[in-house]
């Protein structure tokens, strides 16, 4: 198996690699010292307040960053591990030899007849040793990076360094190589937590409890392509990216110089304290360019706590499938900023259905705190604990009400997150789809889309050839001449675009089509 290979984590016309040495993506962590390891005074930003740059104080190098980082390297660098996993895996196809299976163009002899004296060499076992049809096992290793967050030996690494792990190792800055066990994963963030057992006086550090700011100073050490203990240094780019990971994304964006092996390691602030953990990199060709991402260090500690206590992550849970609010389609509800999430469909009895919430409605905020988007709404959930009660503002008929909503945990690991649906369709006065009754195509109730113009407002929204309308403008349809009068009305109130509730493969999304006049 190729250490240094590089595995995609997500494509949106854009490359993105895991950089473990499994996977070429990385990111960084950042953590602070404890247990009698000091942390130097150095400039630390993630906390104050900046007051406005005056005079000579805009560009001169001694008031942006500190003359050297040796000494906060010093401090930290002995809590960064180097992570060596050895995983086993099986082949896709299985070989097949004597008379079990196989063709001439695939075995090294023709299949032979059951009395042939050479089925004698074989027996029930193929050439490699094992019963035909088993395939033989593969070993390989990955390389990645930690960081020791106690005394006693816990570590943080990323999920993707140790997925699969058959055995796990690491190696401490100074040279000293010691086994370790697998806590608890969590694939949904990419955190992993892992322990080296004999000694209670690791070097450690601690996960920051402030987001830095964008453009602080940020010092990544990690073990990039095998080498070990290398540090590099850079920026705070931007923080909440989406780089279409997992349903929780909310990466901070760094340029300091990560590579293949840096996964799974710290990023620090200026105090010591690790603001992030490396998990990937956008790259063209899988070596830095300067646009790395880390797990923030609020979701590594949440995520950390729980593997330590119950070996596994526990969400709170709603049962709604939310979209984001366009700006067409909070121009069809009436809302004048698009911001919020929209609620697609409902759970049968979940606790949000059981609460009142209705398909489309729009959660503006949950516990007096905004909401700005579908993927805000999905990780505020998801960091209740069950049990607990939610108040959600919500945007209905053109007023906001408030409804109270009971946590519960995840049903089988089910997501219930942003879709990943199209963001918006919509129709216009003049709709170009062609209409028809669900009923008499066979697809229950509500009017079904037969066909779609394709140079049509529809098309470019995505709505499809199958697709059944529910709900238009706010009004429950059933036949081709409900639509149409919806959209006459909300046209005739002003609006820009009509907003259709659609069914879609068992699934409910919301759309926001313009009108072309």
């Amino acid at each position: 198996m190729d250490t240094h290979s590089t595995v995609p984590v997500a494509s949106r016309r854009r490359r993105l690699t895991l950089v473990s040495g499994v996977a070429a993506l990385a990111l960084v962590a950042f953590t602070g010292l404890e247990a009698g390891v000091a942390v130097p005074t150095l400039p630390a930003h993630a906390e104050t307040t900046q007051a406005p740059l005056q005079g000579s104080a805009i560009g001169t190098p001694a008031a942006l960053a500190p003359v050297s980082f040796a000494d906060l390297v010093q401090k930290v660098k002995p809590a960064v591990i180097s992570v060596k996993v050895k995983i086993v895996e099986q082949d896709a196809q299985p070989m097949a030899f004597g008379n079990k299976g196989g063709s001439n163009d695939e075995l090294p002899f023709p299949n032979l007849p059951p009395n042939h004296p050479l089925n004698r060499l074989f027996g029930p076992f193929g050439q490699n040793g094992l019963p035909d049809g088993q395939a033989p096992k593969r070993f390989g290793e990955a390389l990645g990076s930690g960081f020791f967050i106690s005394p006693d030996g816990y570590a943080v690494t990323n999920n993707h360094v140790v997925d699969h792990a058959k055995t796990v190792s690491v190696t401490t800055d100074d040279g000293k190589s010691y086994s370790a066990k697998v806590i608890g994963t969590d694939p949904k963030t990419d955190v992993a937590l892992i322990k080296v057992d004999g000694r209670s006086d690791f070097p450690f550090v601690k996960l920051a409890t402030a987001s830095p700011r964008i453009g602080d100073w940020v010092l990544a050490v990690g073990n990039p392509f095998g080498l070990g203990g290398t540090v590099t240094a850079g920026i705070v780019s931007a923080r909440g990216r989406d780089i279409g990971a997992g349903p929780y994304d909310d990466f901070l964006q760094i340029d300091a110089p990560v590579n293949r092996g840096n996964s799974g390691g710290p990023t620090f602030d200026l105090s010591g304290n690790v603001v992030g953990v490396n998990t990937a990199i956008y790259s063209p060709s899988g070596g830095s360019v300067g646009i790395a991402f880390a797990i923030p260090s609020q979701t590594v500690q949440s995520v950390v706590d729980q593997l330590k206590e119950t070996g596994s992550v526990t969400r709170g849970y709603i049962g709604v499938q939310i979209q984001p609010v366009t700006g067409d389609i909070a121009d069809g509800l009436g809302l004048k900023d698009a911001k919020g999430a929209l609620v697609a469909s409902l759970a049968k009895d979940g606790p949000a259905s059981k609460s009142g919430l209705k398909s489309g409605d729009v959660i503006l905020s949950v516990n007096g705190q905004s909401i700005s988007d579908a993927r805000e709404l999905s990780r505020d959930i998801a960091a209740l604990k069950p049990g607990d009660k939610a108040s959600l503002s919500v945007w209905r008929d053109g007023t906001s009400k408030n409804v109270e909503v009971a946590i519960a945990k995840y049903p089988n690991e089910k997501v219930a997150t942003a879709s990943s649906s199209d963001e918006s369709m919509s129709a216009g006065s003049k709709l170009g789809l062609t209409l028809g009754p669900a009923s008499e195509l066979g697809k229950g109730s509500g009017v079904a889309i037969t066909r779609v113009d394709p140079d049509s407002p529809a098309a470019e929204k995505g709505l499809q050839a199958g697709d059944v309308i529910t709900n238009a403008a706010g009004k429950t349809v059933s036949t081709p001449e409900d639509v149409k009068k919806a959209v006459a009305e909300a046209k005739h109130d002003g609006h820009k675009a009509v907003l259709l509730q659609v069914e879609r493969n068992g699934n409910s999304l919301f759309v926001a089509v313009p009108f072309t006049g």
